[in-house]
This record gives structure tokens, C-alpha cells and sequence, in this order.
């Protein structure tokens, strides 16, 4: 007999366990489903893991620097990878545990454990058990992309989530991928005392971001010991005596270099080739998102994608959003859209890059008067006090409502000082809110008045 509820969520990733919640408090009977690890990408391999082992590779960075500051290590600073592994475990494990737990002692929610499957578009078939419910959500995330190049199944290669196992430091890691993933798996582990390569298919690192940061994030990297090869047309791989060779076929240089381990950073796709969704109905586009509307809706009535699995976002706080959108509108009554929310995101290297809004090619394009102004990192008081004045803040304002249309702030505290432009980009206040107001000294945020003070148009 089948087992009815009020609602289904399938996949415990950043929207799961919150909707669950809030889903379980007004009363609704939910059943949450996770086949694999509780608390998804973001909490075992995602942004938890791997930030705490960026954490541990700046701490050795900043002990190599120790005469610059002031101070003597005894002897050369070499990293511990086994004790390195066991810090991230610890601190990831907790956010597990505790993801399992809060779903386990909600009220009115049944935690199962199992493969999901649709069997009808409102029944789900999970290990024997059949389930049914007239709302679904389906909140399954993604996975890393392994492309068929060739060679790729005579050799043996790491992704990001099996990079989570690494315990060991390799000799030559080579990074197959110039993008967010790949590059601060780079740093880290030339910190950590790796030989890094990165291999990049296009003409620049993290393409999609303006030139003038791809070039400044290069430097930066390069600085630090690491080999970039761009326009690598041909990758392919092989077996070459005690390591792995990659065949880059650059217009530059060798063509190949050979690793003691390959790393696969080439994106990522939806876990969604296996849920059944043609029985369903549920359409998907021709990478395998599922298709939603502006309320996360898929084309079948009663059935909704939130996270990673439906291409409107590939980050934890995108997920999260889609949580919010979708719960205050089932049950606040509220009509929120997915495209209120404005694009946002970091990228961790060190210094990180915080960004929001509009690059610089998506100005262009939109064919307005906008003006622009651009700060070195390296006359912010703050960043020189602490010995990081690698970068710039960069700010674009709309000419004629002074609002502000993007920002990059590439240098340390980026990632965290972007906000105070995003904040007033959401409150649609002009950027002479930010110019006029008195911030805190010494900080990196107290130059963002000084910044918009230098505003000129935009070439």
C-alpha cells in the first residue's frame, strides 16, 4: 500500500532540510529522502570541505611568510596531509551529523533513506516503499562532469568530490580546468607543497569573469609557482611510465605535461539521469536541468526543482534562495521570482574575488551610460597593514539612476566587503548612499566611498 504525504522532498542539499522544516512546522506531513550522504554537495564535498582546506593552506602560506611579519618557524614549514584530511572530516562530519539529526527531530517529517524514483507523476518508488504526495520537490544537486576525452579510461583521475579522500600530498598535480573549481584546488595544493599545473581549454582563466581579473587571478597564481597552459584544444590522457601524461596541444610550449595525479575541473552536471522523471513527465533541457519557471515550477503541476538540478543557480546560496522562494510562496502567500535575485558569488583563491551584478561584457552589451572606477588594492590602508595588496575594487554605476549595476573586489576581504554593494543594489538606492556614508577605519569597506568619489565613464 502506498504511503501518503503532504509533501515530498527528495535530496537533503541546501533547500531540503530548511523547506523541510518549514514545511513540517504548518502542519504538513513531509517525507525527505537522501540516498547517499545528508546535507549534499555544499556539506561533504562542496564549499565546507574545501574552504576548510583553503583555511589550512593559507595558514602554512602565511608561515612561510613569517620573516616578511616579524617571525621565525624553526626549520621548513611542510604540511601534515593526513592531519590536514582529519580537520576537514571533522568539521564536515559535524555539519552532517547535524543535518541528519535536525531532519530526524523534526515534527511531522519522516526521514528515508534510499534511491527515489518516480513511478507517476505524484508517486515515488524509494528502495520497496511507494510513497505519494500532490507536492514534490526535488532538490537532488549534481555531480562532476566527466567528459569523454580520450584516454580518460586508460588512466586514473580525481574529481572534486574524490579529492575529499586525498590524504597524501601529490608530487605534480595537474588541474584540467581554469575555472572556480580548478583554481582554488590549485592554491591550495601548491600551498600545501604540490607541483601545479592548470590546463585550460580557452584563452584565459575563468573565462566568464572580465579580462582584467582573469589576468590579475593569473598573476597571482603564477606568482605562487604555479603553470598555466591556456588554449589547450586537444586534451587527451595517458599512461606515461609512473605518472599521467596530458596532451594539451597548446599553441605555446610542450605539448603535454606530465603529472603524478590529474584532477578533473571541467563543471558540473544535474543528478537527474536516474529519478525517473519521464514517467513523470517532468521535462529537462538538453543538458538535463530540469526546466522551471520564475517560481521554480517544473512543467508538471504539484512538482517543484530547487538547487543545483534546476541550472538557475550552481551555488549554495542560490539553493538556499530557492528554499525561500518557493516556501514563502506555498505558504506565505508571497509571489516571489527567482529572477528578483541579483547574480553573486565568490571565487576562494587568495586574496578571493567577490562579485555581484553586471561584468564589464554584460555592460556593453546592454548598450547604457554607465560609469566606472577602478581602486588598487594596493593604497587601501587595510590590505597594506596586512601584507595582502594583491588586486582592485572595481565599481560600475548606471550614468542616469546612480544605481549601481556590478562590482568585483578582487583582494582580501572580497569575498566579504562585496555585500555592502550588494545590500544597497537590493534596497535599488544610488550608489550616493554608499559615497556619503562614514565606515570604519581600518577597514577594507571604508574605500568603497572613496572608489565611487572617482566614478568616469565607462570605456
Amino acid at each position: 500500500m502506498p504511503r501518503h504525504f503532504d509533501a515530498i522532498i527528495i535530496g537533503t542539499g541546501q533547500a531540503g532540510p530548511a523547506l523541510a522544516a518549514r514545511l513540517a512546522a504548518g502542519g504538513m506531513a513531509v517525507a525527505i529522502i537522501e540516498r547517499h550522504e545528508f546535507g549534499g554537495t555544499c556539506v561533504n564535498t562542496g564549499c565546507i570541505p574545501t574552504k576548510t582546506l583553503v583555511a589550512s593552506a593559507y595558514a602554512a602560506h602565511v608561515a612561510r611568510r613569517g620573516p616578511e611579519y616579524g617571525f621565525a618557524v624553526n626549520g621548513d614549514v611542510r604540511v601534515d596531509m593526513k592531519r590536514v584530511k582529519e580537520r576537514k572530516d571533522e568539521i564536515s562530519g559535524r555539519s552532517n551529523k547535524g543535518v541528519e539529526e535536525w531532519l530526524r527531530g523534526l515534527k511531522n517529517c519522516t526521514v528515508i533513506q534510499g534511491h527515489a524514483r518516480f513511478q507517476t507523476s505524484h508517486t515515488v518508488v524509494v528502495n520497496d516503499d511507494v510513497l505519494q504526495a500532490e507536492k514534490i520537490f526535488i532538490n537532488v544537486g549534481g555531480r562532476a562532469s566527466v567528459p569523454a576525452m580520450p584516454g580518460i579510461q586508460d588512466v586514473p583521475f580525481l574529481t572534486n568530490s574524490s579529492m575529499m579522500d586525498v590524504d597524501f600530498l601529490p608530487e605534480h598535480l595537474v588541474i584540467i580546468g581554469g575555472s572556480y573549481i580548478g583554481l582554488e584546488f590549485g592554491q591550495m595544493y601548491r600551498r600545501f607543497g604540490s607541483e601545479v599545473t592548470i590546463v585550460e581549454m580557452g584563452p584565459r582563466l575563468i573565462g566568464r569573469e572580465d579580462e582584467d581579473i582573469s589576468d590579475a587571478v593569473r598573476q597571482i597564481l603564477e606568482v605562487e609557482g604555479i603553470q598555466t597552459k591556456l588554449n589547450a584544444k586537444c586534451i587527451s590522457l595517458a599512461k606515461r611510465n609512473s605518472g599521467i601524461a596530458v596532451g594539451i596541444g597548446c599553441d605555446e610550449g610542450p605539448p603535454e605535461v606530465v603529472g603524478t595525479h590529474v584532477l578533473l575541473a571541467v563543471g558540473r552536471i544535474p543528478n537527474t539521469n536516474d529519478l525517473g522523471l519521464d514517467r513523470a513527465g517532468i521535462a529537462t533541457d538538453q543538458r538535463g536541468y530540469i526546466v522551471v519557471d520564475d517560481q521554480l515550477q517544473t512543467n508538471v503541476s504539484g512538482i517543484w526543482a530547487l538547487g543545483d538540478c534546476n541550472g538557475r543557480g550552481a551555488f549554495t546560496h542560490t539553493a538556499y534562495n530557492d528554499y525561500e522562494v518557493v516556501a514563502d510562496n506555498l505558504l506565505g502567500g508571497d509571489h516571489r521570482r527567482v529572477s528578483d535575485r541579483i547574480q553573486a558569488y565568490a571565487l576562494y583563491t587568495d586574496p578571493p574575488l567577490g562579485r555581484c551584478g553586471m561584468t564589464d561584457v554584460e555592460i556593453r552589451k546592454s548598450g547604457r551610460a554607465a560609469l566606472a572606477a577602478k581602486h588598487p588594492m594596493s593604497r587601501v590602508g587595510r590590505a597594506v597593514e596586512k601584507g595582502e595588496t594583491q588586486g582592485f575594487i572595481k565599481i560600475s554605476v548606471d550614468a542616469e539612476t546612480k544605481h549601481i549595476l556590478g562590482a568585483a573586489i578582487l583582494g582580501t576581504g572580497g569575498d566579504e566587503v562585496v555585500h555592502v554593494l550588494l545590500d544597497v543594489m537590493y534596497a535599488k538606492a544610488p550608489y550616493t548612499v554608499i559615497q556619503r556614508a562614514m565606515h570604519i577605519h581600518p577597514t577594507i569597506a571604508e574605500f568603497l566611498p572613496t572608489v565611487l568619489s572617482k566614478l568616469e565613464p565607462f570605456a
